[in-house]
């Protein structure tokens, strides 16, 4: 936008009262609704115009920026849904076996469905489900998903294992939808306080938590983890609990989710810290320096009071309380997953065993069966005598990205939970593509400030080029004979860089974007 044209809008809006400025942010915004949404939801806006211009409280903000991420939803959305639920189902019922659960790209050591199956009949046996090298998961999963891995169908190995992951990617996708609204609101009440609304809806203003839960309903990868009996979509759920919880202020929700997916997998550990930053300052929003710019320039041209404590408000202001219930709670459920852990393995093993069996086998990285990520090849190839000094290497690389994040987007909590998700996804000992379907789902509540992403072209046929040609090199390695681990293994080494790529211009956005809020105000 032209420095000059900012200037004579800013000249206007110093001009008027308070009064004026929530009308004339009123008329703009039912405008901007009438181009892009349906013509049914129309009559909310009458309403939110007068609530607006009546008072200027910040109920009355909440109200308007609630009905303005009404206005944004997609039109289509719950069909749209609904088709990818029963594309699905189709293809768990009448798809036949697809052997997915077999593919090294979907089924992991610890989230293979057959591993399950096996840990489950040890137990049965009265034996250890630790017993041996095949059952590296939770003994949760083991009293939920074992009995139904005895039931099969003609066709089918795991059929109601398959409906349960169907109705669990559902729920997580709705929950993605809901944190996207949340983010949506906030998003929507700050640029009102820094009366940005106009500038920036008039480049893109979207229905992100619509668009987030469509991508996790419709990504192939979601698909193929779902029908493939793995146990990947219960972990993904659990993160999603996490961040909803989170968003929301709910330290009792946001504790479950972050203690059953640290039980599950280790890595998300590392999400403690946005989670406490979601608890504290509360939903993402333009840094705080934009509120004092604004502040300070409000201050100058004599605005009246009301406008002052509404932006003071919208200083992000970190509260102890929700962090001090969350850590309370996260010991509850630590407790009562661990008791429940305990009497699971009465008499075929012990915590301590599961630790080892679970915790250990993931740092060790003691399984090199071939995977979508790089670690196995590594590992294979390096001398034994370094082996120790490279697992502490890798496993110490997530850590040490964790804090200069956490300093540089701390205003931005819930895009720093899907930063940490994507790096853990590239790091992680053993990757699979459930877990890229994750962190691909939340980059979509961030659809509006990451609209100017670059590479996006390259980033979404590389995608697709990995997933073909991935197949194709394992084919050719394992059952023809005609290639050998190199091919297989730059398939790998092309995900982990499109990946990079992904997380570097995502965080280069976004700064790019702040940069931007902080311009206009200037201006």
């Amino acid at each position: 936008m032209p420095t000059s044209h900012i200037e004579k809008k800013g000249a206007k809006a110093k001009g008027k009262s308070a009064l004026q400025k929530a009308a004339r942010l009123a008329s703009t915004q039912r405008s901007h609704f009438q181009k892009t949404a349906s013509t049914h939801v129309t009559y909310l806006w009458p309403a939110a115009t007068d609530l607006h211009v009546s008072c200027n409280t910040e109920d009355s903000q909440i109200g308007v920026a609630a009905a303005a991420a009404a206005a944004m939803a997609i039109r289509n959305f719950w069909s749209m849904a609904a088709a990818a639920v029963g594309f699905r189902l189709v293809l768990v019922l009448f798809g036949g076996d697809l052997h997915l659960a077999s593919r090294p790209e979907v089924s992991t050591p610890l989230t293979s469905i057959r591993r399950l199956a096996e840990g489950y009949w040890l137990k049965q046996a009265s034996m250890s489900p630790y017993s041996g090298s095949m059952y590296h998961g939770s003994p949760l999963l083991l009293s939920v998903l074992g009995p139904l891995t005895n039931k099969r169908s003609v066709g089918h190995d795991h059929i109601y294992c398959s409906l349960i992951f169907v109705a669990v990617d559902f729920i997580a996708a709705m929950l993605i939808r809901a944190t996207g609204r949340r983010l949506q609101i906030a998003r929507n009440r700050r640029l009102k306080s820094l009366e940005l609304t106009e500038a920036v809806s008039n480049s893109v203003n979207v229905s992100a938590g619509d668009i987030a839960s469509l991508i996790y309903l419709w990504n192939p990868w979601a698909i193929v983890t779902c029908v493939g009996s793995c146990t990947s979509p219960i972990e993904n759920l659990m993160v999603v609990i996490m961040i909803y919880g989170a968003c929301s202020r709910l330290a009792p929700l946001a504790a479950f989710g972050y203690v059953m997916a640290t039980h599950l997998s280790l890595y998300p550990a590392i999400l403690i810290v946005p989670i406490i930053l979601l608890l504290g300052y509360g939903p993402d929003a333009p840094p705080t320096k934009v509120f004092r710019i604004k502040r300070s320039s409000a201050s100058k041209t004599g605005v009246s009071d009301n406008d002052k404590s509404s932006r003071s408000r919208d200083v992000q202001q970190f509260l102890w309380k929700p962090v001090f219930h969350f850590i309370l709670w996260m010991l509850f459920w630590t407790f009562y997953v661990l008791l429940l852990s305990s009497i699971v393995l009465n008499k075929v093993g012990g915590l301590q065993e599961m630790f080892k069996k679970t915790y250990g086998f993931i740092l060790t990285v003691k399984d090199l069966s071939p995977n979508i990520g790089v670690l196995w090849y590594f590992f294979a190839e390096v001398f034994d005598f370094f082996r120790s000094f490279f697992l502490i290497v890798f496993n110490m690389n997530i850590v040490f990205m964790v804090l200069p994040l956490a300093i540089r987007l701390k205003h931005r909590p819930c895009f720093l939970a899907f930063i940490y998700t994507a790096i853990v996804a590239i790091l992680k000992s053993y990757p699979s593509v459930g877990d890229s379907a994750l962190y691909l789902g939340l980059l979509g509540l961030f659809a509006n400030e990451l609209a100017e992403m670059q590479f996006t072209f390259f980033l979404f046929f590389g995608y697709i080029g990995v997933s073909l040609l991935s197949p194709v090199m394992h084919n050719l390695w394992i059952w023809r004979g005609t290639g050998n681990a190199n091919f297989y293994f730059a398939t790998g080494l092309a995900y982990t860089c499109l990946q990079t790529v992904l997380v570097v211009e995502s965080v280069s956005s976004m700064i790019k974007h702040d940069r931007k809020l902080r311009l206009l105000v200037t201006a």
